[in-house]
């Protein structure tokens, strides 16, 4: 089962989050085969981070919330909130096999939150530009709450424009960027 993961910084945790960087990256080395796709998302400065993305692919909820909440900055209060969401991999391949690769453009975390019809439930045309794609589903998968995509656009309306605006309560759209070990 697929999860898609959205940690949400506290206000002043900046010190707290690089304290224990090495912890973070030593609990998702962990979960190195069943991570999809990983990284931060940034404030309006595009350097501060505001939160870190990981979509991962586990065997139920429960060990998705483990996942969630046992990670060591959610643990030591580096994260306000927590989006724990069922997801579907729509492109069928991680970050790592992205076509554009680590760097090069402006990368985006695209939040879409709905609810009733799906919507935006097929792969938008130009594959290449996005890095990860599909629904937020309910616990059993049986209810569609909107959209998560990970692309690479030339700037945040471009990115927002992926999803159709008019199916959305709302949509959040984060500069992102590749996870991992630097």
């Amino acid at each position: 089962m697929e999860f898609f993961c959205y940690h949400r910084d506290r206000v002043g945790s900046l010190a707290l989050r690089e304290e224990l960087g090495e912890a973070h990256w030593s609990y998702m080395d962990r979960f190195e085969a069943e991570l999809i796709a990983r990284g931060p998302t940034f404030g309006v400065d595009g350097e501060t981070p505001t939160g870190s993305v990981h979509i991962v692919d586990l065997p139920d909820p429960a060990a998705a919330r483990a996942f969630a909440f046992d990670e060591p900055n959610y643990q030591a209060g580096v994260y306000r909130d927590v989006l724990l969401r069922r997801w579907r991999n729509l492109l069928g391949r991680t970050m790592w096999e992205f076509p554009g690769g680590r760097s090069g453009g402006n990368r985006y975390l695209v939040l879409g939150f709905g609810s009733g019809e799906a919507a935006d439930l097929d792969v938008p045309a130009d594959k290449d530009e996005i890095v990860a794609y599909g629904p937020l589903l309910s616990d059993d998968g049986a209810r569609w709450l909107g959209t998560a995509a990970l692309v690479r656009a030339s700037d945040a309306d471009k990115a927002r424009a992926l999803l159709t605006a008019e199916r959305y309560a709302d949509i959040e759209v984060h500069e992102w960027e590749f996870g991992g070990r630097r």
